[in-house]
């Protein structure tokens, strides 16, 4: 059996192939892969990587898959030091084009996914039950570069966030410590693994000894709810997007396996109270574990719904003993509890660089990642988000969020809305809100809502500007895009 002394992930994968060998670490359909096959097609996947001249720092470009390949070639990569750069295989052209142009792999891995200009290699091309010899590189440190993610967000060009072994390693740990996930749980996979969510959850359960299951998505209910059954699954993972879409089709259905999940981590958007509060109903003994954290910093904070239940509008608190947060300012200085500024992180998931030089350009106040996201610390350490800092609305000086308007209008019964800045036309203000609105079953006009929210928002929130629309543009985790709507 090898060693990967730099991958604290792979140490924990090499230790359940050698102390329970035969236990199930990955299923795909009808196919279920032991942890010692996990690790011999590992270990071929690297013999196929170095016979095809690829060396520590290269960088490979990996279209996430939901396939077992995908993770044979991307702990392969993490054995040789080799960087992996995960992408969609889904996303626009552009997108795709804009992070080969950065990024330059060498090789190019998936499944229909041809790109200009640079080898392509299919997933079935490679021969992983071949066990060719491999040199393993003796000099590879844990913070050494192993991924370079590139950001989903709401604004701007993407960001490749470069991410150290010792970085995920640290994210599984604090997020494994925190919801609990352990040797014998079997946890459902829909989540896409071209984001720090779902390939996250990959690495929690493998680290653990745990099974996973791979499924496509949720799109197909009936499917995901048989895998549960079948499957005897104990936890998942999803984004409240997801969760509207089962409440939606399904209703409550889902409630047959409260008895059987042990957890649920949800995250990379916010989440209605009203969503959380059903969430508790329907799962009365299943730990419910909502994280904050973006892929620079992922799972920086945790909140739980049970234990947490008369503080659902928090974010949490720091994921473990590992991880800081402060509120600071503009200067980086630590402000006082209820104070409202800029959400600072620091800790063993933090990234310590993007790719692109340019980028780290106010992106840290010294060792404090700077996550742009506003909002107040509570007395009893609990954090709570105002909203993003450069989406605040400077309303003659005083500093409006949009997701407090948001959530204002979303309780007149709107299916749905978004606020932004927009000049003052009297010109007195510098900037007023404006709020997009798509209808929902309540018959509401403009004039109803501006009446109704005089009892919910001081006059200054209130929006000045209003407008219908079909469908407010979000990103596949559920963030708004204001700049879109800009």
């Amino acid at each position: 059996m090898f060693d990967a002394p730099h991958s604290p992930v792979l140490c924990d994968m090499i230790r359940h192939a050698v102390n329970t060998p035969d236990k199930i670490a990955l299923v795909e359909g009808a196919e279920r892969v032991s942890y010692s096959r996990l690790l011999a097609n590992v270990y071929s996947a690297a013999g196929y990587l170095q016979s095809h001249g690829l060396h520590p720092g290269d960088r490979i470009l990996l279209s996430a898959q939901k396939e077992v390949e995908f993770v044979y070639l991307y702990f392969a990569a993490h054995l040789l030091g080799i960087v992996n750069v995960v992408v969609d295989a889904a996303s626009p052209r552009e997108r795709l084009d804009y992070i080969m142009d950065i990024a330059k792999p060498s090789v190019v891995f998936g499944n229909n996914l041809a790109v200009d200009g640079c080898r392509c290699v299919s997933f079935g091309d490679i021969p992983f039950d071949k066990c060719d010899d491999v040199s393993l590189p003796s000099d590879l440190k844990a913070t050494d570069v192993a991924d370079v993610m590139f950001t989903t967000g709401t604004t701007g060009a993407p960001k490749g966030v470069c991410l150290s072994h010792a970085n995920i390693a640290g994210s599984a740990g604090n997020t494994n410590g925190f919801i609990g996930t352990g040797y014998d749980d079997v946890e459902a996979l829909a989540l896409p693994l071209s984001h720090s969510f779902g390939l996250g959850r990959m690495r929690c359960v493998l680290s653990v000894g745990a099974t996973l299951v791979m499924v496509g998505s949720f799109a197909n209910l009936k499917s995901f709810f048989n895998v549960l059954e079948t499957e005897h699954v104990t936890g998942f993972g999803m984004v409240p997007a997801v969760w509207q879409y089962i409440k939606r089709l399904s209703g409550r259905r889902i409630s047959r396996f409260a008895g059987q999940l042990r957890y649920i981590e949800i995250g990379s958007a916010a989440m209605p109270l009203e969503d959380k509060r059903l969430l508790m109903e329907i799962f009365p003994t299943t730990r419910l574990c909502m994280h904050y954290g973006l892929t620079e910093a992922s799972r920086a904070m945790f909140s739980e719904f049970h234990t947490d239940a008369d503080n659902l509008d928090s974010v949490g608190r720091p994921a473990s003993s590992l991880v800081d947060v402060q509120v600071l300012d503009d200067d980086g200085k630590p402000l006082a509890d209820g104070v409202d500024g800029e959400i600072c992180v620091r800790g063993n998931m933090v990234c310590s660089s993007y790719f692109l030089p340019q980028d780290n350009h106010g992106a840290f106040h010294g060792e404090w990642f700077r996550t742009g996201d506003w909002g107040h610390r509570d007395s009893k350490g609990r954090f709570y988000l105002t909203g993003r800092k450069k989406e605040l609305i400077n309303v003659g000086g005083e500093k409006v969020s949009p997701v407090t308007i948001e959530r204002a209008i979303l309780s007149l019964g709107v299916a749905d809305c978004a606020c932004v800045a927009v000049p003052d036309p009297q010109g007195v203000l510098g900037e007023v809100p404006k709020a997009f609105l798509v209808k929902g079953d309540v018959a509401l006009d403009f004039d109803d809502v501006k009446k109704r929210l005089t009892d919910l928002l001081p006059p200054h929130e209130i929006p000045v500007q209003w407008e219908w629309v079909d469908l407010i543009p979000r990103t596949s985790s559920g963030k708004i895009q204001r700049l879109k709507l800009k």
